[in-house]
């Protein structure tokens, strides 16, 4: 069915719908970290114990990506989304009555293995129902549950834990999770799934090159906005000297400049994507070499703060890169797409807590994020030669439709 017809009518509510889910997504994996100091008193262990929990999560998303992406290859993917949100809501669930601390990492690693194919088909749902030109756009508004999440979930869940306990923020998580499932099934096209799709045909991913680039670059370059989002309290506090309670509005700023880089950087990559992707990638590592210079400044690093949430619009490329270099194998490579982020999320935070504990300082962060961007900037720039090889190659054969739309992809 063409993206004018039935499905068309009904696509604003369906990214709503969808965009609910990365809501809740988005609120228990950033609100996780500001509750810690609380469910590790609730659990009577130290905070860097409770930090496990955050680690428990986030191998739950790498695991759980690729693999529940293969074993539900043949699955609808409006009945998918449905069992996946189930899925999150009950590990939340769990997680709010945890007993104990190696409960707890159960439960949070339950949690964390529909996330990663919750989007992953999310964005294969949403992109079924546009034209062409607007796949990257589309995609960036499913991702903008995601970035509210940051602004008014994660505050939200926050004073949940303080007002009333822990527990209660982990419940209210779990309700949004019910809520998604609610508007999934309102929403959401009950499409059959593909005749030919199996578990080997999703395996079919892992054999292209531009997939594992694409992941390379995810991994990589996205790992500079985690390594100073990570440590952004402690320079507030022993850097910038602020109060307490300005540091939540600055961690929010985060969370506005993602939503404008969501709102925005799509329309651009929809005409160049790798263009887009190389530019962005080269705007965070200058935004994140400023971070160490405007640290011990509030206004200026507040203004920095959201340069660097903009450039987190790089998920949301990357979302329409994997699924155009995947064939066939949309459902594994969109969910691998999460994979990388949350390998970005482990990596910056490992390598700026190593800079800072070689006594760089508490702003180091800012120059490994930098450095860790330009990596990905010069894998997003071997994707580009490989690609044009490609390019050539099919030119040579004739096929000139494909050499139109790869050269529209790069820019070109």
């Amino acid at each position: 069915m063409s993206a004018t017809g039935k499905k068309q009518v009904n696509a604003g509510w369906v990214v709503f719908a969808l965009a609910v889910g990365g809501f809740a997504i988005g609120t228990t994996e950033f609100a996780t970290m500001s509750l810690l100091p609380f469910f590790a008193h609730g659990l009577g262990i130290d905070a860097p114990t409770a930090g496990h929990a955050i680690s428990a999560y986030a191998l739950g998303v790498v695991v759980g990506a690729p693999v529940i992406a293969v074993l539900a290859a043949r699955v609808p993917r409006r009945t998918l989304l449905i069992a996946l949100m189930a899925l999150f809501a009950l590990g939340n669930g769990l997680s709010a009555i945890a007993p104990n601390y190696h409960w707890m990492l159960v439960f949070r690693f339950f949690s964390g293995l529909p996330h990663g194919a919750y989007f992953g088909v999310a964005a294969l749902v949403a992109t079924s129902l546009v034209p062409e030109n607007r796949r990257t756009a589309v995609v960036g508004r499913v991702f903008l549950g995601l970035t509210f999440a940051t602004i008014i979930g994660v505050p939200m869940s926050n004073w949940l834990g303080q007002a009333i306990g822990w527990r209660w923020s982990f419940g209210f998580v779990a309700l949004l999770g019910v809520l998604t499932m609610a508007c999934v099934w309102r929403f959401a096209p009950n499409d059959s799934t593909h005749p030919e799709s199996s578990p080997l045909r999703e395996l079919g991913a892992l054999k292209r090159p531009q997939v594992w680039l694409t992941l390379g670059i995810g991994a990589i370059g996205f790992g500079g906005m985690f390594a100073v989002y990570t440590y952004l309290a402690d320079v507030l506090s022993a850097v910038t000297g602020v109060s307490a309670q300005v540091i939540p509005v600055v961690l929010s700023v985060l969370g506005v400049g993602l939503t404008i880089g969501n709102l925005l950087v799509p329309v651009f990559a929809d005409r160049a994507l790798m263009r887009t992707a190389g530019a962005l990638l080269l705007w965070s590592a200058v935004s994140l070499a400023i971070f160490p210079f405007v640290a011990s400044h509030l206004w200026m690093l507040t203004l920095d703060v959201f340069l660097i949430g903009v450039g987190g619009a790089l998920g949301t490329i990357l979302q329409t890169r994997m699924m155009d270099v995947s064939g066939d194998a949309q459902g594994l490579a969109a969910a691998l797409n999460h994979s990388a982020f949350n390998t970005a999320n482990a990596l910056g935070p490992f390598l700026g807590g190593l800079a800072i504990a070689a006594g760089y300082g508490w702003t180091a962060p800012g120059w490994v994020g930098s450095a860790l961007a330009m990596g990905g900037l010069v894998l997003c720039c071997v994707t580009v030669v490989v690609e044009r090889g490609r390019i050539g190659e099919r030119a040579a054969n004739g096929d000139r439709h494909a050499m139109v739309k790869q050269e529209v992809d790069l820019g070109a």
